[in-house]
């Protein structure tokens, strides 16, 4: 039946938007790049959706959905991280001519990138494998991290207000962000889950005062709300785990 591959389709079209964000952040199209990051994003929620409401799990679109994941949340930031490293090192849009010419710190700096996308695949390993994240994760979901990282280049590229863009680009500071989310993403800290399945405050109270602090951010803060948000998130799920 059609039915039971729409699911299928949806995460292809999320594998097709990573690739072009992948594509388009090598090219230095930052901007572009983060676009088709939020559009996988989108895919990769309306592929569970429609598995759901159609009843077309399967095997397959497990593993499917992982290595989409892979692509979109993990070698995309990855790659937009690098080009972010490579311009608070030597400038937007400046090409590195000679890569032998480097500093062994900015060899460190940029290639450090390639923790992102090295821990997000075992992230997603650990995912499939992992009984206990039915109905929350353990270590921050890949998506998330690709959602901070694509708030962070559009800050490098259209932000406001530079006293903080200058502090949050430094090529240190990236450094420190990129092992932060690495270790994140490994790690065995609890992180609740949006999947809502009922629409009572009792069930959902967390997930509701998330979503209203995200949307007042957002709205009060734009690109820089966006980031807040992830932050948030990490915030309020090591508060949970403090609480038990």
């Amino acid at each position: 039946m059609i039915r039971k591959h729409i699911p299928n389709f949806i995460t292809c079209l999320n594998i097709v938007s990573g690739s072009l964000g992948v594509l388009f952040a090598i090219k230095g199209e930052l901007t572009i790049a983060v676009f088709f990051i939020f559009l996988a994003a989108i895919f990769d929620f309306l592929d569970g959706m429609a598995a759901r409401l159609l009843k077309a799990y399967s095997p397959m679109g497990k593993e499917l959905d992982s290595l989409a994941d892979m692509i979109s949340f993990g070698l995309a930031p990855g790659m937009v991280m690098m080009v972010m490293q490579e311009s608070s090192l030597f400038g937007i849009n400046v090409k590195i001519d000679n890569i032998s010419a480097l500093s062994i710190w900015e060899i460190i700096c940029i290639s450090s990138s390639l923790l992102i996308p090295v821990t997000s695949a075992l992230r997603l390993a650990k995912f499939n494998l992992d009984t206990r994240q039915t109905d929350s994760f353990i270590g921050l979901p890949v998506p998330a991290n690709a959602i901070f990282i694509s708030a962070l280049a559009l800050i490098m590229i259209h932000g406001k207000y530079q006293f903080i863009d200058t502090i949050i680009l430094q090529p240190w500071v990236l450094l420190v962000i990129t092992i932060g989310l690495s270790l994140l993403l490994i790690s065995e800290l609890p992180m609740f889950s949006l999947k809502f399945k009922s629409l009572t405050w009792k069930d959902n109270s967390v997930r509701f005062i998330f979503l209203g602090i995200s949307a007042a951010l957002i709205l009060a803060l734009n690109i820089y709300g966006i980031a807040a948000c992830i932050m948030i998130f990490i915030l309020i799920s090591l508060l949970l785990k403090l609480k038990k």
